[in-house]
């Protein structure tokens, strides 16, 4: 019989994770910490939103049809504001906008891949890119990232076959919020242009990386063009979440490609998401600047308060941008366990197993937490929850 492309790939995690909210009852004093969801909660700034709100009424332009590949004043900002922020030159004609990073990551593997096609990808890896892949028949080759998060570049090399198309890695990393090295990007993009595949680098948390100055001298090349893919959301530094708005910056050769794609999908990206983005980059630098630091603060909350884990032997794998990722130290697989602590702490977190084929049996020792819209207190309230729960342990190592 034959299978689907969407009955061969796993239900979207996060709705799956909702539905174990469903029938419990959580204890008075006792809220719901949601630390499942990489996405602020919160709306846009009030500037925004009445930034907004004049688009919608004056700009009449912003309830048509506009252009495939994005709203031109917003791709020659992203590439007037990217190529200061990364020292290289990008033309808003190596800029597209999409319907938010997913849209974007699909679109540069129906640039890249045929049916059997091979992409490499660091686990613990971000789902959705799994499950996009799955759907267009496209085999998700697996690069165990190691104790420290970071792929090896070597470990890479030996993966690539003659269906290598690409090598897609994500920094700062969704689940395991680590920050990759400028030399460890480097040593990705000289592998991949030596092998002639690309190297896609998702950059959605690239406004809270703790370093100052650019990741990378990725964009320096000036023949980037020719492996580079870079994707983007607009989601996470506006709270433009509901407006669906990323980018796709690449050569304009496979931006041509991705035209064909992003025309038979959405014709255009939302027009009035596109104005708010675009409205954000121009005015909310220093908010901006305020929500990273706040962000920060979270990340070293996490550092701070994790101590009274680790008496209870948890132990902190990685953790930057939105998320920690954990190892627990009970003998039950992560994603009971995570349903367990959603009845027991009133906490809902995903397991690692979401994070991995099933094949990788780490996964049932780890955990995610995303703190978008937990704060210090709320921190250390997660921790305390955790820390009191009892269970067998599992055996040691």
């Amino acid at each position: 019989m034959m299978i689907s492309r969407t009955a061969a790939t796993f239900p979207p995690p996060v709705m799956e994770a909702r539905r174990w909210l469903e029938g419990v009852t959580h204890p008075v004093g006792r809220p719901l910490l949601n630390v499942s969801q990489a996405a602020p909660v919160d709306p846009p700034p009030a500037p925004l939103r009445a930034a907004i709100a004049d688009i919608v009424v004056n700009d009449a332009d912003a309830h048509l049809y506009g252009p495939v590949l994005g709203y031109d004043p917003l791709r020659a900002e992203v590439a007037t504001q990217w190529s200061a922020d990364y020292g290289g030159a990008i033309s808003p004609a190596q800029v597209a906008i999409t319907s938010g990073c997913n849209q974007a990551f699909a679109a540069a593997i129906a640039t890249l891949c045929d049916q059997g096609d091979e992409v490499i990808v660091p686990v613990p890896y971000y789902f959705n890119h799994r499950m996009w892949m799955d759907m267009a028949g496209v085999k998700t080759v697996a690069l165990d990232a190691g104790p420290s998060l970071i792929p090896d570049v070597d470990a890479a090399a030996a993966l690539i076959t003659d269906r290598t198309r690409a090598i897609a890695i994500v920094s700062p990393n969704n689940p395991c919020g680590v920050e990759y090295p400028a030399a460890t990007l480097r040593a990705f993009f000289d592998l991949c242009r030596s092998r002639g595949i690309a190297l896609i680098v998702d950059e959605t948390y690239r406004d809270f990386d703790s370093r100052d100055g650019a990741p990378h001298d990725l964009f320096t090349d000036p023949d980037w063009g020719d492996t580079l893919i870079q994707l983007y959301s607009f989601s996470k530094a506006y709270r433009l979440t509901g407006h669906r708005v990323g980018a796709m910056i690449a050569s304009e050769a496979r931006l041509a490609e991705a035209e064909k794609f992003l025309d038979t999908v959405t014709i255009c990206p939302n027009q009035i998401g596109q104005r708010a983005a675009l409205w954000g980059m121009q005015n909310l630098g220093d908010w901006l600047a305020g929500e990273r630091l706040e962000i920060l603060d979270r990340r070293a909350a996490i550092t701070d308060e994790f101590p009274v884990m680790a008496a209870q032997e948890w132990t902190l794998l990685g953790v930057g941008a939105y998320f920690a990722y954990v190892q627990h130290p009970f003998a039950m697989p992560s994603n009971e366990l995570a349903q367990t602590i959603v009845r027991d702490a009133s906490a809902l977190m995903l397991p690692g197993t979401m994070f991995m084929p099933a094949e990788m049996a780490q996964g049932q020792r780890q955990m995610r937490i995303a703190f978008a819209n937990i704060d210090r207190a709320g921190i250390a309230m997660l921790f305390n929850r955790l820390s009191k729960l009892s269970h067998p342990l599992a055996p040691a190592p």
